[in-house]
């Protein structure tokens, strides 16, 4: 067990957003490296890779300079939280490489909807008919916005989706970690098999990057350790249901990065799907808040 930071919720609001800022910085920047922007397209797991491995840098090296303390880790947990979260990081920078950011955004906002319906079978939960109707209400956004007519469908859609639901699969095994283990030595852990697994797998298709597709690369590493540190701050000083909103303010930072980045702007369908996402999401953090909020005595 590990102590718990001081409740802030104007301090939370303020971490989870400077995340979503980063969070959106690193889907721009893996679009960079999947397209041609940057020189010859580096394969998605190339680019997860390169995540993963800057990340740990920067995350072990905070480790060090702040002489964290570390409990006995819980393996067979972050193993299958690290894998899920590659494999659901490594689809979602291939997405982005085909379809606009806000989408892919969009779509991977289905997560904690794929989380619900998993922790029914694996966490013994019961759902009740105000968490399955915002359930519903976010898939019929991402129906939407896969476009599903002959001439509009969008192929590279599929890929956001599943990342979306194989980052339900670890949102499963970070609720089992939360209570277990510090946020840093869970992060450290984490980038950590997250490097190994993803240097085993990117041998096939590794190329040699140019100097400014290092440079991304980095960045993209980077990004998500200063947004994983942000997401954890906020997440430990206040309720989940109350800065899960903030969170959904990545989809406005993908649109405006990609609008400024390569100037794509979103259609009516993107906005009509991504608002449905948002609005069942947002329902079912709600709901989440109601439901873990104690009751006052008598």
């Amino acid at each position: 067990m590990h102590k718990t930071s001081q409740q802030n919720p104007t301090l939370a609001a303020a971490f989870i957003l400077v995340a979503t800022t980063f969070i959106a910085g690193t889907t721009l920047v893996a679009k960079a490296l999947g397209t041609d922007a940057l020189g010859e397209p580096l394969h998605p797991l190339q680019v997860s890779h390169g995540r993963f491995v800057f990340a740990f840098v920067a995350i072990s090296t905070a480790a060090m300079v702040l002489r964290t303390r570390f409990s006995r880790p819980h393996w067979g947990l972050h193993i299958g939280r690290t894998s899920f979260g590659w494999a659901g990081v490594s689809l979602m920078f291939a997405s982005v490489a085909y379809i606009p950011l806000a989408d892919a955004t969009a779509i991977t906002f289905l997560n904690p909807v794929f989380a619900m319906m998993l922790a029914i079978p694996l966490l013994g939960e019961r759902v009740g008919p105000w968490r399955w109707g915002a359930a519903v209400t976010a898939l019929l956004g991402a129906m939407i916005l896969l476009r599903p007519t002959p001439d509009s469908f969008q192929p590279a859609a599929l890929l956001a989706l599943a990342a979306a639901m194989i980052m339900g699969f670890e949102l499963i095994f970070i609720k089992k970690l939360a209570s277990r283990e510090s946020p840093l030595q869970v992060l450290l852990i984490n980038n950590t098999i997250g490097m190994l697994i993803a240097s085993a797998a990117v041998i096939p298709v590794w190329q040699m990057p140019s100097v400014g597709q290092w440079v991304a690369l980095a960045a993209i590493g980077v990004l998500m350790a200063c947004a994983q540190a942000c997401f954890v701050n906020g997440m430990a000083r206040a309720d989940a249901s109350f800065v899960a909103p903030f969170s959904y303010a990545t989809l406005i930072f993908a649109t405006l990065y990609d609008f400024l980045g390569f100037g794509a702007v979103p259609d009516a369908v993107t906005i009509l799907g991504a608002s449905i996402i948002l609005t069942g999401a947002a329902v079912l953090a709600w709901r989440e808040g109601r439901l873990r909020k104690p009751k006052s005595p008598q």
